[in-house]
């Protein structure tokens, strides 16, 4: 098991990939603190676990509640070994019917502001236990390509990808490493509004496999970067889109 012994925090724990993330860490002997915004969702989500999963409500656009989620970890388990930044919202909508309010300001806190405050609070952690570390964010495939109706989405994707490489780089010599993943269409909640607006069909044929990813395949990816056999890996985002970013839709007829 990759991460046997190791202690790992994730927030949007009750999301599609959320869910797998923690799955998988337990399954590679890694002990969990399963953070989302909704108490009752967070309890049972650990309850379907045994005591190596303790779920913890927390809104991580509060520093002061994020802070307790990591004091939280380390007197649950002893330690700290990995931070997952994946907690995040998005709603397609197009840019000029945005509420500058509504429509910027909570993707923007959520997506931006909750990854900042997790890497300075698990970072602040890490230097104090005198310990190397994995801090790892949750971006998109959108942080670098335009989309329509996902402006504010993709921008804070974007700063995703800009707070993973500065944050690497000031953390490195304490031997803490900083990765974002970047998925593409996976089969999530989420991705799931695109089927109220028609477009699902659509959206599933532009993948090369011709079927979404699973959140399964992404958290592969997380436990993958969290051991230590990805230790070369340190300021990247990586990307898990199926070739998306790459490839144009084909016009060939697709069997």
């Amino acid at each position: 098991m990759r991460l046997d012994g190791k202690v790992a925090v994730v927030t949007g724990a009750c999301g599609g990939i959320g869910r797998e993330i923690v799955a998988r860490f337990v399954e590679e002997g890694a002990s969990v603190v399963a953070a989302d915004l909704n108490h009752t969702q967070v309890e049972e989500l650990a309850g379907g676990f045994d005591q190596r999963v303790r779920g913890f409500s927390v809104d991580v656009t509060d520093f002061t509640q994020v802070e307790a989620m990591i004091n939280a970890a380390t007197e649950w388990f002893g330690t700290l070994d990995v931070m997952i930044n994946n907690a995040g919202i998005g709603l397609p909508k197009p840019l000029l019917e945005h509420d500058p309010v509504a429509d910027f300001d909570p993707v923007t806190t959520v997506n931006q502001k909750g990854v900042y405050h997790g890497i300075l609070a698990a970072g602040r952690k890490l230097q104090a236990l005198g310990k190397p570390g994995v801090i790892l964010n949750t971006s998109s495939i959108y942080g670098q390509m335009a989309a329509e109706m996902t402006f504010t989405y993709n921008v804070s994707k974007a700063a995703v990808d800009m707070m993973t490489k500065c944050a690497a780089l000031e953390l490195a010599p304490l031997g803490i490493r900083v990765v974002a993943v970047a998925p593409g269409r996976v089969d999530t909640p989420m991705l799931r509004q695109y089927e109220e607006l028609g477009l699902w069909e659509h959206i599933r044929r532009e993948q090369m496999r011709n079927e979404f990813t699973q959140p399964r395949e992404i958290a592969d990816v997380f436990a993958f970067l969290a051991s230590g056999d990805a230790n070369c890996i340190n300021g990247s985002t990586v990307y898990a889109e199926d070739g998306f970013v790459n490839f144009k839709y084909p016009l060939a007829p697709q069997g």
